[in-house]
């Protein structure tokens, strides 16, 4: 007997838009993607700061089933990665399956159901709940004496408004990392000043972020699919580079190493700066930041790095611990994100009442990224120990829709009703990973938003060929599955699929 899962999931970018793509080639056809967004694209539709630019090349900053030849640059811009991800939605017909502007709240699982609920109140009743909400989308603001009482323009980079004057405007940035980085490149030609508040400098590599795709190239690989997907294979083959450099001690590793200090120290000629440049930890230790202007921006007559603490913000600037104050007309808060938050601030609640914060109460955790303990019919993309430093996100995020594809065809087939990983298994899976976090650089010593609550590291320590094994098939003996008697039903009563409650 065959039968439809009814399937949710949250968030339309990367990995929701991955997930859709997927479940519908596999033929399951009652699914439907929440996006509180008003576009899709995730990251790329919330962060439209001024030099907003991908680290990764374009060519491999792609679905394998939506290929892209004409990039306008090597390095695309936001904007035009937003532009991508909208047309693959509108092209590949899955702009139907979304429903923009609604945010689940509360996600609550009882007798073999998920219900639902979003910010106007209205229910949906799921046989399976995928979390594809990414880490990217929860703003970090610090926490700053003063920061409320600033009279001119606040503005975190996430959350840009394109009315923000900032020409001729004296502007003060808080954040390093590659979003402040690109955004005080950005400004600081036409501002009439940029101060750069920075409490822990960046290692760069320098490259030539700015340079256009040449017309040809596009041209070629647009006429040639074959050859498109070969150069695309090609450049996931290269990135496994990448992730042997950042997990491996190895004479590629020192090579990178050595590439940021020389960056460093070919573009920055003024002793003093040069100092203050220079992190007190090991190069690709944190995410890697990748720009060819920062340098050459901190040394404009109006740009000034200030590496000394906030004391406080007042309303007309910053002060800083050894007193000096900064008179400021917009202050860009380039802090990142709540980065460990993934579904939060949703309410989620599992078996047995067991909300999500009493599950992560040390830190967030899954089985192989995809499935937690306690909550049956649940499967996240992107989720906690995500390759965010070294594996390409779209291949990772294809890999995990066509592994949970793998249950919910099981469940089409009458074999199962619910899964749920067993707490041995994630055990054991923590226990790898944390095994093989030991001879990674983000183990050697500083501080980053890879770091969880509890210390440890939320990232993917194997290789590509690792996750694709692990991502093969389920292993059913990790899981525990239920299958109701024939012909029960557990949907409650008055609750329909596509209606408000």
């Amino acid at each position: 007997m065959s039968r439809e899962p009814r399937v949710a999931i949250i968030g339309a970018g990367i990995s929701g838009i991955a997930t859709a793509y997927t479940l519908r080639q596999a033929g399951f056809t009652d699914v439907v993607v929440l996006e509180k967004g008003s576009d899709v694209g995730g990251v790329w539709h919330w962060n439209r700061y001024p030099g907003l630019t991908c680290d990764v090349p374009s060519q491999l900053y792609q679905f394998s089933f939506a290929p892209k030849a004409d990039w306008s640059r090597v390095w695309a811009s936001g904007r035009e990665i937003q532009r991508y991800h909208r047309d693959v939605c509108d092209r590949l017909g899955l702009s139907e399956r979304i429903r923009l502007n609604t945010e689940v709240v509360s996600a609550e699982y009882a007798d073999g159901t998920w219900t639902l609920t979003d910010q106007r109140g209205e229910r949906i009743v799921v046989d399976f709940l995928i979390c594809a909400t990414g880490v990217l989308h929860n703003p970090a603001i610090p926490d700053l004496p003063g920061l409320g009482d600033f009279a001119g323009r606040l503005v975190h980079t996430a959350r840009w408004d394109d009315e923000i004057v900032t020409d001729g405007r004296r502007v003060g940035v808080i954040g390093t990392g590659s979003t402040g980085v690109q955004v005080v490149s950005a400004l600081a030609p036409g501002a009439r000043s940029v101060t750069h508040f920075v409490r822990s400098p960046q290692w760069i590599l320098w490259a030539p972020m700015r340079i256009p795709q040449p017309r040809i190239a596009g041209r070629v690989l647009r006429r040639a699919p074959r050859l498109h997907s070969r150069v695309y294979d090609a450049f996931l083959r290269a990135s496994g580079i990448l992730a042997d450099i950042v997990t491996t001690p190895s004479w590629r590793r020192r090579a990178v190493q050595a590439y940021a200090r020389l960056s460093l120290r070919l573009q920055v000629r003024d002793p003093r700066l040069r100092e203050m440049l220079t992190p007190d930890y090991q190069p690709l230790c944190k995410r890697q930041v990748v720009s060819g202007s920062y340098y050459r921006a901190l040394q404009r007559a109006d740009t000034e790095l200030v590496t000394d603490g906030i004391a406080q913000v007042t309303p007309t600037g910053v002060t800083t611990v050894d007193g000096r104050h900064h008179e400021l007309d917009v202050l860009v808060l380039a802090t990142g994100f709540r980065t460990h938050d993934y579904m939060r601030p949703m309410h989620v609640v599992g078996r047995d009442g067991l909300t999500l914060d009493q599950a992560w109460t040390s830190g967030p955790r899954a089985y192989r990224m995809t499935a937690i303990p306690g909550f049956p019919n649940l499967f996240t993309v992107l989720g906690p120990n995500s390759p965010t430093g070294s594996i390409s996100l779209q291949h990772s995020a294809e890999l995990t829709a066509r592994y949970i594809a793998q249950w919910l065809e099981r469940f089409r087939r009458g074999e199962v009703d619910t899964v749920e990983v067993t707490g041995a298994a994630t055990e054991r899976f923590q226990e790898q990973v944390a095994g093989a976090m030991g001879p990674t650089v983000w183990n050697t010593g500083c501080s980053s938003w890879y770091l969880t609550e509890g210390g440890a590291i939320d990232l993917w320590p194997f290789d590509r060929a690792t996750m694709e094994r692990m991502l093969a098939a389920p292993d059913e003996s990790d899981f525990e599955t239920r299958t109701r008697p024939f012909g029960q039903d557990a949907t409650p009563p008055g609750f329909d699929r596509h209606t408000p409650g």
